[in-house]
């Protein structure tokens, strides 16, 4: 699958790459931020080639191979004509054409809207500036994901600049994140997308600068999510919405005008993430409202069965009805499925066993945190900053969403990465507010507070 020109070519990008980051580097960080740059980068390379030679050698074979598959027809009809590549580069998929059908045939994603082949035409595009190499192909997608990861990443470290080094470790270095969220696969350029939305949200709608940067970016990042994932937008923008309404009407300075305020802009908020989700879906063959609850649990199924018969990693909910009630049902046990599961003991694959370790690592820090402050005071603090309620939202929206479809943990621990640093962000600020709360309240109990 990987050829000699990987081997060959793959060094000297990197190096080239690497020069290109370093020349950069300046413009888009400060001192505090300055050393984490060259770090995550890396880990996205690193994450990339880990992910060809995975799927080369231990899968043998897999999504990204069958992205690179069409790339390689898709060059093949530039080989064969000029014409022919053009009209392959250009359409959506699904039509027939006489020029292309000799190709097109053994294109099993050559289907109209068709997310992968829309990849495959990115992926392609790509190939023309590193003779069609897959391995360089990877990388450029993993730097494509980066710039909104770092974008991600920037925001963070403006809504708590005390936390560069945890915020980096939430966005960056959690191993399934930039392992899944790299390399030749949709996963990581709806990562990117996320990374940029949130930015645009934060700099367009809370801080109100650069307005119509922010709207472009966030409508080609949105538009980037609704071609290839448009279930993360779905579960993000109503939890984006409530963080806009919640953060500006908290600068109201009358109090009496801020709580007459307050239920009539969450409701414009609600009502918009309401027509946003109904519309954007509307007519879709997966995600229409009214069609999604008997797609859940087509897919579910299928994934299951997938599951049981390949390695063991299935898990079951409980019976889909296939209504969209039915699904909410299950949401509660699909979040602890998504964020602390697999259990070590169910382990069937080294693949499982870092999910499982991951899942371990959030349970001890959500309870260390949830311990120190108590359930209550932590669910007081996420309600009142709307920041942390923009996190957990989403996280909890997400980790429903994709616990219920999933279905097997090997489809899951790819599926979830978008809400995860988000999560554990939270997860770090909540933990940075509360012991600096505890600090303030300590002089006065007359004791002191470790941190």
């Amino acid at each position: 699958m990987l050829e000699l020109k990987d081997l060959l070519l793959t060094p000297l990008y990197l190096g080239f790459f690497y020069l290109v980051a370093y020349g950069v580097r300046g413009r888009f960080t400060n001192i505090y931020t300055r050393r984490y740059f060259i770090p995550a980068l890396t880990v996205k390379f690193v994450g990339a080639i880990a992910l060809g030679l995975v799927y080369a050698y231990y899968y043998e074979g897999g999504d990204t191979f069958n992205y690179y598959y069409h790339v390689k027809l898709i060059h093949e009809a530039f080989a064969f004509s000029f014409e022919a590549g053009m009209k392959l580069m250009l359409t959506s998929g699904g039509t027939y054409d006489p020029e292309t059908a000799r190709f097109t045939t053994y294109m099993y994603w050559y289907q109209a809207g068709s997310a992968e082949y829309l990849l495959s035409r990115l992926a392609a595009a790509i190939g023309f500036l590193c003779f069609n190499t897959y391995m360089i192909i990877a990388l450029f997608f993993a730097i494509i994901s980066f710039t909104g990861m770092w974008a991600m990443y920037i925001t963070f470290v403006k809504i708590r600049p005390q936390l560069y080094k945890e915020l980096a470790i939430a966005t960056f270095f959690i191993p399934s994140v930039f392992f899944w969220g790299s390399g030749l696969m949709k996963d990581p350029i709806c990562l990117g997308a996320l990374g940029w939305l949130f930015y645009a949200f934060y700099k367009g709608a809370i801080q109100k600068r650069s307005l119509i940067t922010s709207s472009f970016l966030g409508l080609g990042a949105a538009y980037a999510l609704i071609l290839l994932k448009i279930y993360i937008l779905l579960c993000f923008l109503p939890a984006a919405l409530l963080w806009i309404f919640n953060e500006n009407s908290a600068r109201i300075k009358n109090g009496t005008v801020r709580i007459l305020a307050k239920p009539i802009l969450l409701s414009i908020g609600a009502f918009l993430a309401f027509f946003a989700a109904t519309n954007l879906t509307k007519g879709d063959e997966h995600y229409d409202i009214d069609r999604i609850g008997e797609r859940s649990k087509i897919v579910s199924e299928y994934l299951y069965e997938t599951g049981v018969k390949q390695n063991g990693s299935a898990y079951n909910l409980g019976e889909q009805d296939g209504t969209l009630l039915g699904m909410v049902k299950l949401v509660p046990q699909a979040i602890v499925v998504s964020l602390y599961r697999p259990f070590i003991w169910e382990v069937r694959n080294p693949v499982m066993l870092l999910s499982s370790i991951e899942a371990l690592v959030f349970i001890f820090f959500t309870l260390r945190i949830i311990v120190r402050s108590g359930l209550v005071k932590t669910l007081s603090l996420i309600a009142r900053t709307p920041s942390l309620t923009l996190c957990f939202i989403f996280a909890l929206a997400f980790s429903g969403t994709v616990g219920v479809v999933s279905a097997n943990f090997g489809t899951l621990v790819r599926y979830k990465i978008p809400m995860i640093p988000f999560y554990v962000a939270g997860l770090y600020i909540t933990q940075s507010m509360s012991v600096a709360r505890r600090k303030a309240t300590a002089p006065a109990r007359g004791h002191l507070v470790p941190a």
